[in-house]
């Protein structure tokens, strides 16, 4: 007997029921050592429970405690602020030279961007490679081989979306400086030999260490646009300082902007704002908790990793040999009055009440109440202390410190041993339950 026809069987079964839709993948990148490390810092920051400082007023005796700040780089976007304003303050009155200065942005297509994802170590490398690219162009634009260029550059990994994005921000002397301290001003030039410039190194630096095949090379030339993108911004010049400073903050900034955020309860989803993305129309990226996290932790640096570098006229070295001949040449010099303080050896340090006030135009340190000075009466860091008090104040919510190990036992095992007792519940007869 022949069997029925497939078309036969399919209608005698059951119709089966649609597949339920598959969660999209989770947007998340491998883990790294430093991000375990990271998380728990991130969430001390105004953690009264890690610590605090007790303001007061003196007028109306009104008061309140300012926790410690979690001091994470790169990741925290209150810390690291006070770190963009110490440092652009550090660049534009210790670093850059009375010269203008613009910025230059460097950019990889999205086809090379996995391998400075996986190989974290090769960021160091592609910022060489854009002082190299960026010295020979500026080299050869004013035929002075010999000559130094001038630049501080960082590194970000991040996107508008907090996509994984390398590229590089360069604030640059419109320039070159030779030995003598001499500036020779650039005249206006065209952006496309330096984009050639950085693409032809950034493709030699991966086949040197054989990350990219020979046949990706030839289709990344083979590109009508390269993916590669340079882009530099007007001149500033060197009496607006303000400028200069707001330009080095920009290319110090945070990855992550709180000012983006939103968070949606009812979906517990977080809702991050930018720019108007052309290739999906629209200014929003939507994350659950999970993915958002991923996506804020791939951007934290490496233990260690430089993400401000100084090049050229700019370098460590330069700048100490400049000192060291400056200091030499007024060794001669007539001896200052003994009412005359030395110049200071180092910029010295803003305190936070004064970057608040920068950032916010708001003293800290002014009462609400009765807009009189307050000053600081403590500082407490002791745990013992810290707890009575916010026990206190109904604040607490800190766990209790762990105990602490237990002393080994001793080599005489006999005191461990106990005399048998009848069990209380013993073990139940399963042969004869089954059998039953």
């Amino acid at each position: 007997m022949r069997p029925p026809p497939l078309r036969r069987v399919r209608r005698t079964l059951p119709a089966r029921p649609p597949a339920p839709p598959r969660p999209p993948a989770p947007r998340r990148s491998p883990s790294r050592p430093q991000i375990p490390r990271l998380r728990p810092a991130g969430r001390q920051a105004g953690n009264l429970d890690r610590g605090f400082a007790h303001p007061r007023c003196d007028h109306c005796r009104h008061e309140y405690l300012l926790a410690f700040s979690c001091k994470s780089r790169w990741f925290c976007p209150s810390c690291h602020q006070k770190n963009v304003q110490t440092t652009a303050a550090f660049l534009t009155a210790r670093v850059l030279a009375p010269v203008p200065h613009r910025h230059y942005v460097l950019a990889i297509p999205k086809m090379l961007r996995p391998y400075f994802q996986r190989h974290r170590t090769l960021l160091k490398s592609l910022c060489a490679v854009a002082h190299q690219s960026l010295a020979e162009y500026l080299r050869a634009a004013l035929d002075l081989p010999d000559a130094y260029p001038a630049l501080v550059l960082t590194l970000h990994t991040f996107g508008e979306y907090l996509d994984f994005h390398p590229h590089l921000y360069a604030l640059v002397a419109d320039g070159l400086f030779t030995r003598d301290g001499a500036f020779h001003p650039l005249p206006p030039l065209p952006l496309k030999p330096l984009e050639e410039l950085f693409r032809a190194h950034v493709l030699k630096l991966l086949v040197t260490l054989k990350l990219l095949p020979p046949e990706r090379v030839r289709v990344l030339l083979s590109w009508k646009h390269s993916g590669f993108n340079v882009h530099h911004g007007e001149p500033v010049p060197p009496e607006h300082q303000a400028e200069l400073e707001k330009l080095a903050q920009y290319i110090l900034r945070n990855p992550l902007s709180v000012a983006k955020m939103t968070m949606e309860s009812p979906t517990d989803t977080i809702i991050y704002r930018s720019k108007l993305n052309p290739k999906i129309n629209r200014n929003f990226e939507v994350f659950t908790p999970t993915d958002f996290l991923a996506a804020i932790t791939q951007h934290i640096p490496d233990k260690g990793a430089q993400m401000v570098r100084y090049y050229g006229w700019y370098s460590n070295k330069m700048r100490g040999q400049r000192h060291r001949a400056e200091n030499g040449g007024a060794a001669s010099a007539p001896l200052r009055p003994p009412s005359t303080p030395p110049p200071p050896a180092k910029l010295p340090s803003k305190k936070w009440r004064d970057l608040i006030l920068q950032v916010w135009h708001t003293d800290p340190l002014i009462c609400p109440r009765c807009q009189h000075p307050m000053r600081v009466i403590a500082v407490i860091d002791q745990r013992v202390v810290i707890e009575k008090i916010l026990r206190h104040l109904g604040q607490w919510s800190g766990t209790p410190p762990l105990a602490p190990a237990r002393a080994r036992p001793n080599a005489d095992a006999g005191s461990w041993i106990r005399e048998p007792c009848d069990d209380v519940d013993p073990m139940p007869d399963y042969e004869n339950a089954l059998t039953d």
